[in-house]
């Protein structure tokens, strides 16, 4: 495509709400928080009130990259960026297991991301 038909697709996907952000993806191992790792979150309880205080505590923590609610023995999933074990030991004791609404916490350290993407299969 050339770079005006680019440039008019950017324009209509923006004015259709279809493009949401542009964003610049960083490096995270040249940046600083490299150990990913992935949080099951089970809540004390279902009820409106602890969903929307846990929906808060997740949104106002940058470490937290992705957040999604899920089926099966957990109720959440959260992607979690941190610079080392010693960090995100200090982030799950301190911002996860002391808020009253989490009941428990499984972590699983990322050892290699064998594909990471925001690309979407059009």
């Amino acid at each position: 495509m050339s770079q005006s038909t680019v440039w008019r697709k950017v324009q209509e996907f923006e004015a259709t709400g279809l493009l949401r952000a542009r964003v610049a993806l960083l490096d995270p191992a040249k940046l600083g928080p490299k150990l990913a790792v992935l949080a099951s979150v089970s809540l004390e309880d279902h009820s409106e009130a602890a969903i929307d205080t846990f929906t808060r505590l997740v949104r106002g923590q940058p470490e937290i990259t992705e957040c999604h609610a899920v089926s099966g023995t957990a109720d959440y999933i959260l992607k979690v960026r941190v610079t080392d074990v010693e960090a995100y030991e200090r982030f799950m004791t301190v911002t996860l297991l002391r808020n009253p609404v989490v009941r428990a916490v499984q972590s699983s350290f990322v050892l290699r991301e064998i594909k990471s993407t925001t690309e979407l299969p059009l």
